[in-house]
């Protein structure tokens, strides 16, 4: 057996006494691994700081570099993480349906386990302890296979993850870093059909794309983030102002960060000058159609290709629509499918937007950046589903578990 191959077989084993153990026996690991990550932060931060040196001197662009880094704060923010997943009910047993046949039969349907998880991601290690800790908690196994840029961090992180779960009385083999120095693991990852369940592929298009089309795992699909705020002819322009310029600038380089933003032509004359000028003093290049061309000399003509980029960089494609059923036609189009926002004071056009934009969240009057487990109240979340089949949206616990019927009967025969 290849290394991925036996790593997959040792999680297995591992993923048997993890799906028996109980709430307090996960919760006690979350709290150790959360502990032991703070009392290792220098560490933690001293070996991210090999990655982000190593990043620069390879030309990562600042917004990957930004994800790729770690601070103190940042990795309190993970340890928190895991204590508020601890604090979460276990959806292991949860009884989903059930009910007594006419025959005496009692069904049930509860929730179980995947087994093993296998997540695939890029640069931001901050994901390597929210995928083990989410995991643990839903009674899964996982193997972690992140970027070689964050190689550093994530040997680190998942080095004191591992003792504190040991240390807990769960099997080491829980959680598991696959080497990231060479694509092959990739690929064994990807075949390792019938020892990993599932895969989850967090990081840039190309990517999520590899891994759907070429796996032989079973794989839910996290997407790209094209996100669009929308503001509508009846707008008030103070929420408007707010909310388009927090969905871009409150962190560039998340997939819940706004990437254009779509205004009414009847608000434009008010609105425009507005936006613009708090784009610019947060240092974002707006990429305008013509006509948002003609409100300011800064603003860059758009091409084809803005409409439908994932910048991750403090760049925001901006259009003019003639109606909120164009600004839908246009989202259709260009839509990744994560999150949408319709900034309106019309009910009417609020109920249109809603139920005609297909994607896996729909703001109104508020942030796409809201678009995330911890801010919906999943806690730390594996992804952001963009597919329809399973899970859609923030996959929290009760995502990164499957079924099982248990039906018990008297000595039930069937005639």
């Amino acid at each position: 057996m290849t290394t991925v191959l036996q790593q997959a077989a040792d999680a297995r084993v591992a993923a048997i006494d993890l799906a028996a153990a109980t709430r307090a026996e996960k919760d006690k690991a979350l709290l150790l691994m959360a502990d032991r990550l703070v009392e290792r932060s220098s560490d933690i931060v001293a070996a991210n700081g090999v990655d982000v040196t190593n990043g620069r001197a390879s030309g990562l662009s600042e917004a990957m570099i930004d994800r790729l880094t770690l601070t103190p704060a940042r990795v309190e923010a993970m340890a928190e993480g895991l204590r508020e997943l601890a604090a979460l009910p276990d959806p292991v047993g949860d009884v989903v349906r059930g009910s007594t046949l006419a025959n005496g039969l009692e069904l049930r349907q509860v929730r179980v386990p995947f087994g093993v998880v296998g997540i695939i991601y890029e640069g931001r290690p901050n994901v390597t302890a929210d995928a083990a800790g989410i995991c643990l908690k839903s009674g899964n196994a996982v193997l972690l296979r992140g970027s070689g840029s964050a190689f550093s961090s994530n040997a680190a992180i998942v080095s004191v993850l591992r003792k504190a779960v040991t240390d807990s009385g769960l099997p080491a083999d829980t959680i598991q870093l696959l080497d990231a120095t060479s694509r092959d693991s990739v690929k064994e990852l990807m075949r390792a059909r019938g020892l990993v369940d599932v895969l989850i592929p967090r990081g840039g298009a190309s990517l999520i794309k590899t891994v759907v089309e070429e796996s032989t795992v079973p794989v839910i699909e996290t997407g790209v983030g094209n996100c669009h705020v929308y503001v509508d002819e009846s707008a008030d322009l103070e929420k408007a102002l707010a909310v388009a310029v927090n969905s871009k600038t409150q962190r560039l380089s998340t997939c819940n960060t706004a990437e254009s933003l779509l205004v009414h032509a009847a608000i434009a004359d008010r609105f425009l000058p507005l936006v613009l000028a708090e784009l610019a003093d947060a240092g974002v290049t707006v990429h305008g159609d013509p006509q948002v061309v003609g409100y300011d000399p800064a603003v860059v003509p758009a091409t084809d290709e803005d409409w439908g980029r994932e910048y991750l960089s403090a760049d925001l494609a901006v259009a003019i629509v003639d109606s909120i059923d164009d600004a839908i036609d246009h989202i259709r189009r260009y839509s990744s499918g994560h999150t949408e926002a319709i900034v309106s004071e019309s009910v009417t056009a609020t109920r249109r937007f809603t139920a005609r934009v297909d994607a896996a969240a729909v703001m109104v009057n508020a942030s796409t950046r809201f678009t995330d487990g911890g801010e919906f109240g999943f806690g730390a979340e594996i992804g952001i589903s963009t597919q329809k089949l399973h899970a859609r949206g923030p996959m929290g616990l009760p995502e990164l578990t499957s079924t099982k019927y248990i039906v018990t009967g008297n000595g039930h025969i069937r005639r």
